[in-house]
């Protein structure tokens, strides 16, 4: 994992719950075969209401047609993200789509905690609203040295609040990995 994350920016909007992240009818892949762990990818965030997905006039959904990867690499969202159950797969489902950062108003505190705990992504949160200021397809630039987002099609940085250990633990691959790399256990 690199200082600098860049890519194209995808936009949400508030309350995005873990169905709509990753729907329950599609908990049941392996998460150890390789194949059926594409299909996590595949149906991340393809419950999303239209409403609250921030597509432009004749955008392109988050996943499309067969493929498995988004071309967004940084999700946006609003408040209160990943509410709703208490769903390991959801992380797990963005992280497989490409998805290597969010930033969020604010979390779930479990969506946060799975994010971290399994090391899938990193969440960070947004010192203002920032769905309604990039917009989606903008291309961004996440800087984790100096904690700011800066919106590469406008120019526009936002600083971002200090991650503390939760980089570390992400790039380490989870908790566990973190505690056996620091000899914690």
């Amino acid at each position: 994992m690199e200082n600098i994350i860049v890519g194209k920016a995808y936009i949400l909007g508030d309350n995005i719950d873990t169905d709509q992240i990753i729907p329950a009818e599609h908990l049941v892949y392996s998460t150890s075969d390789p194949e059926e762990l594409k299909k996590y990818g595949h149906f991340a965030l393809s419950s999303v209401p239209t409403e609250k997905a921030g597509l432009p006039d004749g955008g392109k959904s988050f996943i499309v047609g067969d493929n498995y990867q988004s071309e967004y690499s940084i999700v946006i969202s609003g408040s209160n993200f990943g509410c709703g159950s208490s769903r390991e797969h959801a992380p797990l489902a963005l992280q497989v789509a490409g998805v290597k950062a969010i930033v969020a108003e604010s979390y779930a505190r479990i969506f946060y905690r799975n994010s971290v705990d399994g090391g899938f992504l990193i969440p960070f949160e947004g010192n203002e609203k920032l769905n309604n200021k990039i917009k989606t397809g903008d291309e961004v630039e996440i800087n984790l040295e100096d904690n700011s987002i800066k919106n590469l099609s406008d120019g526009m940085v936002y600083k971002l609040p200090p991650l503390g250990s939760v980089y570390d633990i992400v790039k380490c691959g989870g908790l566990f990995n973190y505690a056996r790399k620091n000899k914690m256990i």
